[in-house]
């Protein structure tokens, strides 16, 4: 089957959401399946006030329409709900034809941290995306609870898998040779976007024995940077790299309230490092009533606790979830449709 995917988020930003899709795509190829990708790097594009990294495209209504047709897909799965997002859903219902969508991103409590904007305002836009949409995919039971109480229908779970060949336990990590050898133990690690509405200061005031670490790039590094020198800033790690950060840490701390999953949760679990978070949607899904974490409002007292955790069971926890279900998970949500409607619509 071909699959055409439309996302506003992809290369050379790095989130979640695009290791989300380059994943998906490896998988689905993997399986037999063409994938073709619609991004911002195809179209003109202008930097995302506050995000400049964030590329934004520029009228890209008839292109996109070109490009769609060109690809003659069998399915369209609109990611994000950006510039590329809204242009994909005007096509597909101009077209009549379906489409489906997922809720990576809790927009409207990300501009409500920033911008001030009414959560009402902003969940009323999102339904509107998302409300002809086949089937919105969410990657938690939290988050779909989440969006049927605000008034969101025709709901599927795709959920996500970990890489755990790259992120395993890493004895050598914590050794001399180690990238925190120098640092006072225990290590508390935050790995993320280093921004407003991931809620890293109330890492940052934890009052924790040894070293915090923050390993990530974003509009507030500098600003944390300074206020805060005896944070040890890494900057943004990828691959092997920043496999060995998770490795050679003693607890992963995440503070934000406000992720839909937290890919980095799986991380830092296969990575054998244990978690502390609040109890929210994201921490509680993946980690829930499992012993591979501490979830409480008392931020402190779960990292604290969290560091009693082995290693072991943190791993165990995260081989329980796969990218082969997810993709699974992905295909069964689809809405498909024959080769050559778009031609005929």
């Amino acid at each position: 089957m071909r699959i055409l995917v439309v996302s506003d988020a992809w290369f050379p930003q790095v989130n979640g959401v695009v290791r989300t899709l380059d994943t998906l795509r490896a998988e689905l190829e993997k399986a037999g399946h063409e994938v073709v990708l619609v991004t911002p790097d195809c179209f003109r594009s202008v930097p995302c006030p506050t995000y400049p990294e964030i590329r934004l495209a520029l009228k890209p209504g008839r292109r996109l329409a070109r490009m769609v047709e060109a690809a003659q897909p069998c399915a369209i799965h609109i990611a994000t709900e950006g510039p590329l997002g809204w242009a994909a859903r005007r096509y597909c219902l101009k077209r009549r034809v379906p489409f489906t969508t997922a809720y990576h991103t809790k927009f409207p409590e990300y501009i409500q941290a920033r911008f001030r904007v009414p959560l009402p305002l902003s969940y009323a836009v999102m339904r509107r995306f998302h409300g002809k949409s086949s089937r919105i995919m969410v990657a938690t039971q939290g988050i779909e609870d989440e969006l049927a109480r605000r008034g969101f229908g025709n709901i599927g779970r795709w959920s996500r898998g970990v890489d755990t060949e790259l992120f395993r336990p890493r004895p050598e990590a914590r050794g001399e040779d180690g990238p925190f050898a120098a640092l006072p133990r225990p290590v508390f690690l935050y790995v993320g976007r280093v921004a407003v509405e991931k809620n890293i200061q109330a890492f940052l005031d934890l009052d924790l024995p040894g070293s915090k670490v923050v390993v990530g790039d974003g509009p507030l590094l500098e600003d944390l940077r300074r206020r805060h020198p005896g944070v040890t800033f890494a900057g943004a790690r990828f691959g092997e790299d920043l496999a060995t950060h998770y490795a050679a840490a003693d607890c992963f701390v995440f503070p934000s309230r406000t992720d839909t999953f937290g890919l980095v949760l799986l991380e830092a679990l296969a990575s054998g490092l244990p978690v502390a978070a609040y109890p929210v949607p994201g921490p509680l899904d993946v980690v829930g009533g499992s012993a591979a974490g501490v979830l409480s409002e008392d931020l402190q007292g779960a990292a604290l606790a969290a560091l009693a955790i082995p290693a072991e069971t943190a791993r165990a926890h995260a081989l329980t979830f796969s990218w082969a279900a997810c993709t699974a998970q992905f295909l069964d949500n689809l809405r498909p449709f024959p080769v050559g409607r778009l031609s005929a619509a």
